[in-house]
């Protein structure tokens, strides 16, 4: 058997339960991109329609980043609270349902209500992966299973522009479109209910071989020790680990809503495109962001299977895709067609996911199981105060062009990379101050 096929053999006696739950996860955030980004694709006929501007699509993308960063704390302790299998029910019955209400939205009051209710309970997607990231994945997998969950994200906005536009055009109404897509997280609870039965330590359809493999190698690659230190929300915010997550998702994370929130607007406004032009090019960036989840992932598990210290492999991968992002979105500015604007948004969406799946590690490599999510709830509440603040920005330095933004989104990027190099001086398992 040549080398390839022994590691294949390998891999398969381990077993592969947990791919199938991150798999579900990744999933599940194509669901929540599809029910989020709706609005952005049919804004167009929801305006004509409704009356409504451009002033109040910021107001109403404002509502949601709100309530999203707020509900991404109040979901990270209430997944450390009732667990990851609970958790993820509760979300999305949630979010579905006020998907479906986006269908009986009159003006800006209600569309701001429903919004509201959509951002609160779709952030707790992400705290949630987190926890399951750190519950079934050793170390060394957990940059790669991070990048599965978040390609989840790309994934979900490359066939939302399809899916809805086609939506759209075979049941000839946006609120038929909301109802439909809402139909589809209470589709996920079934083989989510069916499969996700406990954690890896007691779930009765996980082999031997695989439980010890995911339990072992939980430990730190350097002091063969397992994350156990788990501190209330007072410990956690006194470490200054905790703010290198934290500032480094507040940087970070603007950058990939300047797209999700904006790149519809951008289009219409640059190019004069309607929803099915926009449908034919907004799906084209988040290519990029796909192949930067797995790439990103893949690099990390590569270089701490190389022998390289976890601390240095986390930085290197988090400084190349700030470079990424830094050159891209400086050309981008004279992007000359939207064709080109597109190509080089996929290199700004590749270097981010590279970076941030390594980013949203840190918790698990940190803490243990019962702060992990509390700490990507603190941290995804920063992120989405960061967005709320763009969002504001976006309307007014945006008269002339777009250009002012992408600027403002390269120098987020520096201060990411910075973040993490000033606060997490040494990415390894904290233990308490005393």
């Amino acid at each position: 058997m040549d080398g390839v096929g022994k590691k294949i053999s390998g891999f398969l006696d381990i077993g592969m339960f947990r791919w199938g739950i991150v798999s579900l996860v990744a999933l599940a955030t194509i669901i929540n991109y599809i029910d989020r980004g709706a609005l952005g694709f049919l804004w167009p006929e929801i305006s004509e329609d409704l009356g409504m501007t451009k002033e109040d699509y910021a107001i109403i993308l404002n509502i949601f980043t709100f309530a999203y960063a707020f509900g991404q704390t109040i979901f990270g302790k209430i997944f450390d609270w009732i667990g990851t299998r609970l958790g993820f029910v509760l979300s999305i019955v949630v979010w579905s349902g006020a998907t479906m209400l986006h269908a009986v939205a009159g003006g800006l009051t209600s569309f701001a209500i429903f919004r509201a209710i959509l951002g609160v309970s779709e952030a707790g997607n992400w705290p949630g992966a987190t926890k399951a990231n750190a519950e079934w994945f050793p170390i060394k997998e957990r940059a790669l299973a991070q990048g599965i969950f978040n390609s989840g994200a790309a994934i979900g906005g490359i066939v939302s522009p399809l899916f809805i536009a086609y939506l759209f055009v075979f049941l000839g109404s946006w609120q038929a479109v909301f109802i439909a897509i809402g139909a589809l997280g209470f589709l996920w609870l079934v083989p989510w209910l069916i499969v996700y039965k406990s954690g890896p330590d007691t779930h009765p359809w996980v082999s031997e071989s695989e439980r010890n493999y995911i339990l072992t190698g939980q430990k730190d690659t350097e002091t063969n020790e397992v994350a156990s230190y788990a501190p209330g929300s007072g410990e956690i915010l006194s470490r200054k680990e905790s703010w290198g997550v934290i500032l480094a998702s507040f940087f970070l994370d603007p950058i990939w809503w300047l797209f999700v929130g904006w790149l519809p607007l951008y289009l219409s406004e640059t190019y004069g495109f309607g929803v099915k032009e926009i449908g034919l090019y907004a799906w084209v960036p988040y290519v990029g962001a796909m192949f930067g989840a797995w790439f990103g992932g893949l690099l990390a598990q590569n270089r701490i299977k190389s022998g390289w210290s976890v601390n240095t492999s986390r930085k290197f991968v988090i400084t190349l895709g700030g470079l990424i992002m830094l050159v891209s979105l400086l050309l981008t500015r004279e992007a000359a067609t939207p064709l080109v604007a597109v190509l080089l948004m996929a290199a700004i969406l590749f270097g981010f996911q590279t970076a941030v799946g390594n980013i949203q590690t840190l918790p698990s490599d940190y803490y243990s199981g019962k702060s992990v999510a509390t700490l990507a709830g603190y941290a995804g509440t920063a992120a989405k105060l960061a967005v709320v603040l763009l969002n504001f920005l976006i309307p007014i330095i945006t008269v002339d062009s777009y250009g002012p933004a992408f600027a403002v989104g390269a120098g987020l990027a520096i201060f990411t990379v910075l973040s993490v190099f000033i606060f997490c001086t040494d990415i390894k398992p904290l233990k308490p101050k005393t």
